[in-house]
């Protein structure tokens, strides 16, 4: 079919029409392209502003953490190295029990909370506060176990204390015999659980724990004295002190088997304070070989207030170390 020479001429300018592309002028697409990066901007502020956007800050991008800090965060938590208040629990020894006379307690020379001893009360808090009482709280009981330790902490934390001492364990070795004593496991789960209470009652109170003190140690340094012996005999601390003079294999052996279970409770007593920021673990107070002059005169066993004095010069340095 023929196509006239005009009609070939407008299809021809059709198609050229078609293939023609609009092309916006250079001032045109800047000032598109900077009203689409404002409105881009501003979203992500608004978003951001909002915590839709995670950062490697953010906690729940990591987990929990210990003490509520998150990772490359200074600790929120820091040890003060002069607390206000103190509260004591623990055993005998806490409350001076023979350092001033027989069988008796004396806590006017607790190493913690004593008045007429260079204590740690005495060391951390003014004067005024610290004798008047109003500052300072023993709440340690003679014969006092692992398992009375849950029922002191409620009291002291009673009080609000800045910092708590607890000295706990030895008599849970010193029992009637060596199958009586507290076993290593239920030692653990008591001391946890008034550790647990404790920080639930008192999130930001201090714990000082010292160690059980050597009572091998206090064995071989009190027999060298008669008089001390005779007093064993009433029944201290039998596990380790009856039949003091014996030295046959099976006294030894019971005696060893003490010290190793206080071993073992230094070590349940370190675990679990060390899982706690607040808490700081005392290692000093068995190491310590104390001498027959720290010992008391009337049972050659517990510390004498010499003695005591020791025992709060370890603990001062401790709490007042500007890193555990």
């Amino acid at each position: 079919m023929r196509v006239s020479a005009t009609r070939r001429k407008r299809s021809a300018a059709a198609s050229s029409t078609t293939r023609t592309i609009v092309r916006p002028s250079p001032r045109t697409t800047g000032r598109t392209a900077g009203r689409t990066g404002m409105v881009l901007f501003t979203t992500a502020a608004v978003l951001s502003s909002a915590g839709c956007f995670g950062s490697s800050d953010d906690p729940s991008r990591h987990g929990p953490t210990r003490a509520g800090k998150t990772p490359g965060a200074k600790r929120s938590i820091v040890w003060n190295t002069r607390p206000t208040s103190i509260a004591s629990v623990g055993d005998s020894i806490t409350r001076g029990f023979d350092a001033c006379s027989v069988l008796s307690d004396c806590p006017e020379v607790s190493w913690s909370t004593g008045t007429d001893v260079q204590s740690l009360a005495q060391r951390l808090l003014p004067s005024t506060t610290a004798d008047a009482g109003t500052h300072a709280w023993n709440f340690a009981k003679t014969g006092a176990v692992v398992a009375d330790l849950p029922g002191q902490i409620e009291a002291a934390a009673a009080r609000k204390p800045k910092l708590i001492t607890v000295m706990i364990g030895a008599n849970d070795a010193c029992r009637d015999s060596v199958d009586d004593m507290t076993s290593p496991e239920q030692f653990r789960t008591t001391f946890t659980s008034a550790l647990t209470r404790l920080r639930r009652d008192l999130p930001k109170t201090q714990v000082y724990v010292a160690s059980v003190p050597d009572l091998k140690r206090l064995w071989s340094e009190g027999r060298k004295n008669v008089f001390g012996r005779q007093i064993w005999k009433l029944g201290i601390c039998p596990s380790m002190l009856k039949d003091s003079e014996d030295l046959d294999a099976a006294s030894n052996d019971r005696r060893q088997r003490v010290s190793d279970r206080v071993t073992e409770y230094n070590k349940v007593l370190k675990d679990v304070c060390g899982r706690d920021v607040l808490c700081r673990y005392d290692p000093a107070v068995h190491k310590y070989r104390f001498t027959t002059s720290e010992l008391s005169k009337w049972d050659w066993f517990h510390p004498s207030k010499a003695g005591q004095a020791q025992l709060a010069d370890m603990a001062y340095r401790r709490i007042t170390a500007s890193a555990p």
